[in-house]
Formats: C-alpha cells, structure tokens, sequence
C-alpha cells in the first residue's frame, strides 16, 4: 500500500484488552473440527497454520506488522512470528482474564468486531487461534511488549498455567510468537506439513500484502529414503533391502517472499509461462464508500481467462460483487473505447465480456471494513458497496489509461473480436455436441460402451488410452454399472486452442456427450450420466501426458466435475510377481520389495514390469484395476485455497514456452518416485 494509503486504513483507537469482544465461549470444536476448518486431512492440517499467520497479516494491515517468520520446527510443530504491536495482555474486564487469554481460549473472540482493533482483517473472524489452540496438542503463546516477554501455554484447549512474565527485551521490541503442535488425534491422517503447500500460500499473501516480508524456514533434519527404480529388476533378487536405497539428509529449506509491487508482480508472476499481449501491466487502485480496491491485469496470447479475487486477503473462488464490478467495468469500458474508434462498426454487436477476457490474468483484492460472504466458507462476497466501488474506480482510471495507450487499447480490441468471431462458430458447432434424446436425433458416441444400469449413482465411466485396452475393458467391465469410452491417440490441447477448434476435435465430443453436462458457459451437473469419470492410462510417460490432457480439458471447461469429486485416475499395477503358481501384484516399488521380503528372493521368481493397460488381458484388468472390492482409485481434487497456483501449474505444464516448464519439472522431480508412471 502507499503511505496515503496505509494512514488511511491504520486505526487511530487504541488497540487495549478492552478492545477484544467476546461473542461466544469456546465449545464443540474438538467435536466437530469440520465445521471449523473444513477438513481433518492435510489441507485442514495446512489451514491451522494460515489461521495464525492471517492474524499476523491483519497486524501489516493495520500498518502495525511488516515482517513475518513461519518455522516448521523439528517434531513437526510450527512456530509464526511477527512483529506486531503483540496481542494485548492486560486484563479484558468482560472476561476477567488477559485479552491474550481471551483470544486463545473463547470462540468467536478477536479486535475485529468493532471494538476498534483492526478496521479489515481476515481469518476466522475471531474463530482462528482459538480453534488451532483448540485442535493443538499444546500451543504456547510469547508476546513482546514494553521491554517484557509474557508467556502461556495451552493443551488442547485447557490453559496450563496464568499469563506470566518471563524475561526482559529491548523496549522497542514488539511482537507475537506462537508455536502449536497439532492433535494427531484430531488430524489422524497426517501430522506432518509440506513445506511447498506452506510456501505456495504464504507467497501469495506475501503478493496481496506488498511491503510485507515472509520468510518460511523448514528446520527439520529427517533422513529422506530414495527407492532406485531403475534398477534391473533381477537385482532385486541378488542384493539385500538396505543395498536398495540410498540415504541422504535432506538441507533445511528457506523461502522468502517480498513484494513490493504487491499484484502487479502476482500478475507478472502468474504470467511467466504465458506470452503477453503488451508489456504494461494495468494497475488501479482507490478508495470508495469505505472500500479499498486495487486491480492488476494484463491479455496474453492464451484463450483462457484467469481471474482471482480477494477480500481483506482471502481468496473468493466464486467471485461476489467485487468481481462484478471488474467484470462490468471492463465489458463497458472496452465496448465504450471500440466504437469511439471505429474499431467496431455500428452494425457489428458489443464485445461480450468474455470476448474481453480471453487470456485475461487479472487480480481483484478489495480490503472492507465488515464483508458480508454468501456461506459460512466465505467463497463469494455479498457487499453491494463493493460492486459500485470497484465499478467505479475500474471505469475511470481503465478509460484514462485506454485513452492514453491506443496501441494497448488497439491490441486488447482485436484479440476480443477475433474471439467472438471464434465463439460464433464454437456456438454452431455446440449444438452438434449437446447430448439429445433420441427424438432429436443424436445418439451417444459410438464407441461407447455404456452401462444398462441408468441411475447416473450407480454408474461410472472409464475413459481408456487406446482402442486394445479398451477392447479388454469391455470385456472385462461390470456390464450393468460401468461404461467404456476407449479415445484414439492424445486429445487436443485445449490450453492452446480456442472454443471452436475444442468442439471440433472428435475425442472431446466424444467426451462431452457421454459425459451429458456440455461444457462452458452450457454446463449443467444435474445432467451429469456417471458418478465417477475414470481416466485410466498407461503407466508410462505418454500415458501420463494423456491423463495430463485430460484433466486440463475437464479443468477448463467442467471444473465442478472436479469440485464436486467426481474425477478419479485409474491406478493399474506396476508388477506382476509369480512364485509357485501364487500371483501378486504389487502397485508402487515399494510393494513390490515388500512382497519380495515375505516370500523370499530367489531365482524362481517371476517378475512382470507393466507398461501398459494392453499388457494385461481382460481378467488380470478387471482383477488388479477394475474390480471396486480390489482396485486403487486416486480421485482428484481441487484445492480452491490455492486455485492461482493450480492455476500456473496446468499453464506451465501445457503451454507454449518451454523454459517454465522445465523449470517446474526439475523444481519437481525430487518429489517423484517413479518418472515412467502417472
């Protein structure tokens, strides 16, 4: 933010114990920590760490914080530090106890509820420390204020002992740290955290804060085990398990984020792999009816649009009114602009809005006093004023800018009449792909093999790499619940192809009329024929560019199929293992060598590596891949916490330039086990 800026949104009340409300008291959280953080899976595990650090963030906010530590510490605790004014430790007359306690330990509790704390803040709403007190093991609590260090500790909820004075610092020195140890019987699926889906998210906000530092530390010392798949497979049988695998202590790992062009450089950093259209990146910002807004964008030469917003730094993945604000700015401006130039006659209809936005990476980040979310999961802001505010603002500085750059202006207009003249021959081609009944004359593709049973619960589709693994899947398959689509070679990019040359490509129809939901702007899951879509490749490198196709293709333009879970990959097995007419098979290396330990390595083992579906014949696919009583499906998930950066990944991995990409492979590599296998 600009100095102007941050005077305006710094609160000028004193930030006392008194100012902590207390609303609730603490209960059922340990009970149902769903209803708090969504999920007791990893991304829950995750979110307890952004909880505290949003707190932190709402203190840079203020004006009051501009640097933040987060360590993974050895035993896997976290600990989050900043330099903030210190959550306030003297006595909240309400509660009878130190505001520090109140935060921690009463529901619903915080300065952002017009006592005159925070004027914009994020997290919880007050719910955050409570709730990670609540679902730690213990948490403890150090606050820097007036040259003292005061300390309390908490287990599962329960205080320990009193706030207490533990030491002396510099009388400058101010701040919170809090390190917290998850409940392992809470998170019962995992307790350890990744340091790359911490980093993912803290250099996000890091870009939505500019001026703030982050820095994330990984201090844990674990010894990291390599399998060596590439070795010959009659080595497993000479060599002992410890000659199988090397051991390496992995360094500690340090991300630092700073950002002092805050969304512009997101927008910039969202790009990387994209060609843009022109050099600027177009950035407004202002201040109406109490609302901060600030836009970044910039055109690519892409044909997918890629727009996040955020309130008060929380992400938005359904928009709300402050998207419609942008998105009515633009449509009007950039129509506006057109025929003032002639560059649309007046014969010639308005440019849709998703005309403009093709290949469109923009950011929307409104900052607002009391934001009202549709949902208790805040995914879309309600705020009539913030509509108006961004509207406005958008409007005026975007005509100021158009006005002043007609090259811009010029370049952004063509690419959007070009699109809608792609989009009207994409609408002819749309209506030979929507699946009809049987009066209106188009039947379901004719490859494939569908399921009797025509309750879409109890039915799933499996879309099968190659005409002879599809053969074996028919054969295989349980007529009454699974149907086949075997697809010929690698369908098209659709990263790099516009709306009309999607519907022109055989295997997407295909796709898109068993599948009965259209796609696009027609999409409709009610109509959905299958509960599961499996796509089931190769173990191979083609096959997992094929699975990559595809899952870039249902991404784009039927992602709910991906958020509502009802995409899945196929999991076939690696090996095939024969000892003394006895069959295994084992899915990962790993067990395989675990199976080779139970039975013995000896020469009369017989080994199969599978390469491919076709390897197997119809019994041993719907043994090992098909059967729903033995088979491993991976479903597919979409982290909407973290949609920019899925975002970038599918762009980096199917785009254009190749320099990203290879980046992003040698950046990954070392979390792969098996190169050959999806």
């Amino acid at each position: 933010m600009s100095e102007e800026t941050m005077n305006n949104t710094a609160v000028d009340h004193e930030y006392g114990a008194d100012e902590i409300q207390i609303l609730e008291g603490l209960e059922a959280v340990r009970k149902r920590p769903g209803m708090y953080i969504g999920t007791t899976a990893s991304r829950g595990l995750h979110h307890l760490v952004y909880e505290i650090v949003d707190n932190s963030v709402d203190e840079a906010l203020a004006g009051f914080c501009d640097t933040i530590e987060v360590v993974i510490n050895e035993g896997n605790s976290v600990t989050v530090i900043d330099n903030g004014r210190g959550i306030p430790v003297g006595i909240n007359h309400k509660a009878g106890i130190p505001g520090v306690e109140v935060v921690f330990t009463i529901l619903h509790a915080g300065g952002k509820f017009g006592g005159g704390g925070y004027k914009v803040s994020g997290g919880l709403h007050g719910v955050g420390a409570s709730v990670v007190n609540a679902l730690s093991n213990w948490l403890e609590v150090e606050i820097y204020q007036d040259g003292k260090i005061y300390q309390q500790r908490y287990e599962r909820g329960h205080v320990c002992y009193p706030l207490k004075e533990i030491g002396t610092c510099d009388a400058d020195k101010t701040g919170t740290k809090v390190t917290f140890l998850p409940d392992d019987t809470i998170f019962t699926e995992t307790t350890v955290f990744e340091f790359d889906v911490l980093k993912r998210r803290l250099r996000e906000m890091a870009f939505l804060t500019k001026g703030l530092r982050i820095i994330l530390r990984d201090e844990r010392k674990e010894e990291i085990t390599e399998d060596n798949e590439n070795r010959q497979i009659n080595e497993l049988l000479a060599r002992a398990e410890a000659d199988q695998k090397e051991v390496k202590t992995e360094k500690p790992k340090v991300a630092e984020f700073y950002y002092e062009g805050g969304i512009k450089q997101f927008v910039a950093y969202l790009n990387k792999s994209k060609t843009p259209l022109y050099e600027n990146i177009l950035y407004f910002e202002g201040e109406k009816n109490n609302v901060y807004v600030e836009v970044a964008f910039q055109h690519n030469d892409s044909y997918n649009e890629s727009v996040f917003s955020f309130v008060n730094n929380i992400n938005t993945p359904e928009g709300g009114t402050h998207l419609q604000g942008f998105r009515n700015a633009v449509t009007k401006t950039f129509n506006d602009y057109a025929r003032s130039a002639k560059l649309l006659k007046d014969s010639e209809p308005n440019l849709s809005g998703e005309d403009i936005r093709e290949g469109l990476t923009a950011i929307i980040s409104v900052k607002i006093e009391d934001p009202q979310f549709e949902g208790q999961t805040k995914q879309k802001l309600g705020n009539s004023e913030a509509r108006s505010a961004v509207d406005s603002i958008v409007s005026e500085q975007l005509t100021y800018f158009l006005e002043l750059n007609p090259v811009i202006a010029k370049s952004i207009c063509e690419k959007s009449i070009l699109a809608q003249r792609a989009r009207e021959a994409a609408r002819k081609a749309r209506d030979l792909t929507r699946r009809k009944t049987a009066l209106e004359g188009l039947s379901l593709p004719g490859k494939l093999a569908d399921c009797s049973d025509k309750d879409p619960k109890n039915c799933e589709i499996y879309i099968v790499e190659g005409d002879s693994a599809g053969g074996s899947a028919k054969i295989a398959r349980s007529r009454a619940t699974q149907a086949i689509l075997p697809l010929r070679g690698k369908i098209l990019n659709v990263e790099k192809a516009r709306l009309d040359k999607i519907y022109a490509n055989a295997e997407i129809k295909a796709m898109i009329t068993a599948f009965g939901t259209g796609i696009h702007e027609d999409f409709d899951i009610t109509k959905l024929r299958y509960n599961k879509i499996i796509l089931m490749t190769d173990a191979d490198v083609d096959g997992a560019h094929i699975s990559t196709l595809l899952l870039t293709f249902i991404y784009r333009f039927m992602p709910d199929l991906i958020k509502e879970g009802h995409v899945y990959l196929a999991k076939p097995p690696l090996y095939k293992l024969e000892k003394n007419k006895k069959i295994w098979y084992a899915y990962s290396y790993e067990e395989l060598d675990r199976i080779l330990q139970e039975v013995g390595r000896d020469q009369n083992n017989k080994i199969q590596r599978y390469k491919g579906l076709g390897e197997m014949d119809a019994e041993q696919l719907w043994e090992t891949t098909m059967d729903p009583e033995r088979r491993i499906l991976l479903r597919v998930n979409y982290d909407q916490e973290m949609e920019s950066e899925l975002d970038l990944t599918f762009t980096t991995l199917m785009g254009d330039k190749v320099e990203p990409r290879r980046e992003f492979i040698e950046e990954n590599a070392k979390f792969v086990q098996n190169l050959d296998i999806t």
